[in-house]
């Protein structure tokens, strides 16, 4: 999408709706960016949203994604078009999503599987 606001968050939040299975129910943790926390989102009752704390990255995994994906694909470029752009993120991102074990250890938080 090319803003992240509102209208666009809303319209994630009701695509995932749509794909939860009819006795299933979704929770998405989201940090506090301001279109997800409005009151204008009308969420879906098969979601839950848990927000994280203010400025804590650390643990929103998705702040390390962006980091990946910059460092690896999207840094010390430049674009000429805005189509440029869109091509090269997705380019990036379908490298990303083709190596499912990256997207792990990316994610994996060590003191979060403490005991397992």
């Amino acid at each position: 999408m090319p803003y992240a606001d509102t209208p666009a968050m809303q319209e994630h939040l009701d695509e995932i709706s749509r794909l939860v299975a009819k006795d299933a129910h979704a929770v998405l943790i989201l940090d506090r960016a301001g279109w997800h926390t409005t009151n204008k989102l009308k969420v879906p009752a098969n979601i839950t949203l848990i927000l994280l704390p203010s400025r804590s990255p650390e643990l929103n995994p998705v702040e390390n994604v962006w980091q990946y994906l910059r460092a690896n694909w999207l840094s010390n470029r430049v674009f000429d078009t805005y189509q440029d752009i869109i091509d090269a993120a997705c380019e990036a991102w379908n490298k990303l999503t083709a190596s499912p074990n990256v997207i792990t250890s990316i994610g994996m938080r060590d003191w979060a599987h403490i005991g397992q």
